[in-house]
């Protein structure tokens, strides 16, 4: 299907940075991720008198993943449904009013925890909503239902959002965290759906090797494990019997891992685009490895777990897919600045410093998160200074988008 579905005046009458999803929310969204990363580690190391609504460990975890996390992802899909249905997708003055939604959010939920909560709440909630209507419409206009199954997923985003800020307006904070956790894994379970279409695709188009055909019964364990796993988490991981989430865990973790060692990373090692995927979706099975032994008493916490997700997984994966993204979308060559593949290192060091550096040397947990917070925002800062003039100037080609 070609590319080239705009009217070519209307489409050239937007500017550029309002005519796709990716480039403002990919904009915002890694200039969130620094500023956010870099404040939590300011308040870390020296705690100030700053008191955000739902207070300062629900902001760190709730705006990383519904603030960061969501831009990236609703960039994402609401760019690619417009090349999976040749449907214009939202664009101009509908897509900056999203982004003014998103933008109005996050705003309030750092600086305005005295105004009404249900106020904050409705505006933040509000944002997937629309997103998941924005991301219909094309859809449904063709009848292309498979990819629909991302409406649901939005959707269930929005309830799991909804869901924290209920049980921070209803001081339910066990619920708030599960809510956060159930969100991780969702967020995994996105990963793991477009990782299995797009990283067996792209390796075997960048080098040249056969593509792997899907097993049909692995990628429904692999999917479908995980899905229990956002209900185990909702329900809290030390409430629900140990041996079930040991089993479940260590099924998704040999069901992705092995979903992972067919997609032929070995031939991916002169590719930055390619190894920092792979390498990315590494952190999947291992934290499901670790969420394993945690089932099974040999781990203490979650911590490290959930960190492999949302470091690794989510954060490496992110990084890699919005280089891609964006070199792709603005119609330049898909081989990045030599600096842009420092960054896909020091996102993957981030996440085994801040994973792996506390089970090993436990003495330094304060300085592990704050050398995987400085590597964080090193990279993404790098992402941030080579894309942002393709984000928001023409494409080189010339073509709308």
């Amino acid at each position: 299907m070609s590319l080239n579905v705009d009217n070519h005046k209307t489409a050239m009458a937007i500017p550029p940075i309002l005519r796709l999803a990716f480039r403002p929310l990919f904009f915002l969204g890694t200039l969130f991720s620094i500023g956010a990363i870099g404040w939590w580690l300011h308040f870390w190391s020296a705690p100030l008198q700053w008191t955000p609504y739902g207070g300062a460990v629900w902001w760190h975890g709730h705006e990383m993943l519904f603030g960061f996390g969501i831009a990236i992802v609703t960039g994402f899909l609401l760019t690619a449904v417009r090349t999976w249905t040749g449907v214009p997708g939202i664009r101009g003055k509908w897509l900056a009013a999203l982004v003014l939604i998103w933008i109005t959010a996050r705003l309030l939920i750092s600086f305005a925890s005295g105004i009404n909560h249900w106020i904050i709440a409705s505006i933040d909630v509000s944002y997937l909503i629309f997103s998941a209507i924005a991301m219909a419409y094309p859809v449904i206009k063709v009848k292309q239902w498979r990819n629909l199954m991302f409406v649901p997923i939005l959707l269930i985003l929005a309830s799991l959002n909804a869901a924290s800020h209920w049980s921070v307006v209803n001081n339910q904070p066990t619920l708030a965290m599960q809510s956060l956790h159930a969100t991780i894994m969702l967020f995994t379970l996105i990963i793991a759906i477009l990782g299995g279409r797009v990283i067996p695709a792209f390796t075997a188009n960048g080098t040249g090797q056969q593509k792997s055909a899907p097993i049909k019964w692995l990628e429904a364990i692999a999917i479908l494990s995980i899905l229990v796993m956002v209900v185990i988490a909702f329900m809290g991981y030390d409430k629900v019997d140990s041996t079930l989430m040991m089993i479940v865990s260590a099924v998704a973790a040999l069901a992705n891992g092995t979903r992972f060692l067919r997609w032929g990373i070995q031939h991916t090692w002169s590719i930055p685009l390619l190894w920092s995927l792979h390498l990315a979706f590494a952190f999947i099975p291992f934290g499901f490895v670790m969420l394993a032994l945690h089932g099974a008493g040999w781990m203490d916490n979650t911590s490290a777990a959930l960190h492999s997700f949302t470091v690794g997984g989510i954060g490496g994966m992110i990084l890699a897919m919005i280089s891609r993204v964006t070199l792709g979308h603005t119609g330049r060559p898909l081989k990045p600045h030599r600096m842009v593949s420092i960054s896909f290192v020091l996102i993957l060091l981030s996440a085994i410093v801040r994973v792996f550096l506390p089970i090993w040397m436990p003495e330094l947990y304060s300085l592990s998160i704050s050398l995987a917070g400085l590597l964080w925002v090193l990279a993404f800062a790098i992402y941030l200074f080579f894309y942002s003039p393709m984000l928001v100037t023409t494409r080189a080609d010339g073509r709308p988008g």
